[in-house]
């Protein structure tokens, strides 16, 4: 297992697009979408997105917590951001290949799921185990940001300055720290949102200044208004 850093999700996709939120995450993910089922990378999101797909289509994906996913993919996030990108455009044909193989090969097993999982998952150890260390700054960022924390506040307390800060978020991240901020706000809105609490009190604990305010960031970063998103709309 890979640990806190990383989780296992799976999908199948409905009748129409599905709206994939921004999280500040990055996925390694297989969909058997195609006749041999293909790796794909999805980037950090700026705001959020429609994954196409034919109904009833699998996807099983490992999400990287922010900040995690450059040590295993061997680019800067910011080179993914709002994107969705073949492995094979960063990892060598021959090893994604291989990968490729193992996973098609679980899907004939009746615990696919779990086993085409864990087959992301040693993928992505395997990487780590030869990756650079992580940014020490990072956890720093994150606990910052999630706190309301200004980025000059977060540089002071990580002994960086501003511009050099934002320049490690960008290679961690995919965006300096104040659109971290935004994103991570926006998760914690909804997981509250999502559990029954009134708006406004929503917005007081998630850190937004109102409930007009909690209601714009929203529709900026998802597209559509908070009670329609709570809905499951994918369109």
């Amino acid at each position: 297992m890979i640990g806190r850093g990383a989780a296992v999700w799976a999908r199948t996709a409905g009748t129409g697009p599905q709206r994939v939120l921004p999280d500040g995450c990055t996925d390694l993910i297989w969909s058997e979408a195609g006749p041999d089922g293909e790796l794909l990378v999805a980037g950090p999101d700026t705001r959020a997105r429609l994954a196409p797909g034919p109904p009833g289509t699998r996807a099983v994906g490992l999400r990287f917590a922010p900040g995690q996913g450059p040590a295993v993919l061997g680019v800067p996030a910011h080179e993914l951001r709002d994107q969705l990108v073949p492995l094979a455009a960063l990892w060598p044909g021959a090893e994604v290949r291989r990968l490729t193989e193992r996973i098609a090969d679980a899907q004939r097993t009746a615990a696919r799921q779990a086993a085409q999982g864990r087959l992301l998952e040693d993928a992505a150890l395997g990487r780590l185990r030869t990756a650079e260390p992580p940014d020490p700054v990072l956890a720093a960022v994150v606990a910052g940001v999630s706190r309301g924390t200004g980025v000059a506040g977060i540089a002071a307390a990580v002994g960086l300055g501003e511009r050099q800060l934002h320049r490690r978020s960008l290679a961690a991240f995919g965006y300096g720290p104040k659109t971290l901020g935004r994103v991570l706000r926006l998760n914690r809105a909804l997981d509250l949102a999502r559990t029954g609490v009134p708006y406004a009190a929503v917005a007081a604990t998630a850190g937004y200044a109102d409930q007009a305010h909690l209601a714009r960031e929203v529709r900026a970063l998802t597209g559509v208004p908070l009670g329609r998103l709570l809905q499951g709309s994918g369109g």
